[in-house]
């Protein structure tokens, strides 16, 4: 690529931006976020899905197809040379998932 001022603005600011998340409060405090999406993605799915009650089988196999593709990215060899935080934060929203579909079948089976 060619190497122009909207290139180097937008590599300056990718780089602060990386940089910001150095810190390790601010790298946690995103990681807690992405677990509680997950947790309220994993709620949202769960009640849209069950209340229509058609496509139940086919978004089951979506998302336990998604959770094992990023299992693969996250638990691959290559990965635990280096530590993404986008990797991370993926991790982290498919355990809140997980967990919270896991919540739901408790309170369907009591």
């Amino acid at each position: 690529m060619q190497n122009t001022r909207l290139n180097n603005l937008f590599d300056a600011i990718a780089t602060r931006f990386g940089q910001w998340f150095l810190n390790p409060w601010r790298r946690l405090s995103l990681l807690i976020i992405s677990l509680l999406l997950g947790f309220f993605l994993g709620n949202a799915v769960s009640t849209t899905a069950g209340q229509e009650g058609v496509l139940d089988i086919v978004v089951a196999g979506f998302l336990v197809l998604l959770t094992e593709i990023t299992s693969r990215i996250f638990y691959s060899r290559s990965f635990l040379e280096r530590r993404s935080l986008l990797i991370d934060s993926l991790n982290l929203l498919k355990v809140g998932f997980i967990y919270s579909l896991f919540l739901e079948a408790f309170k369907l089976g009591s």
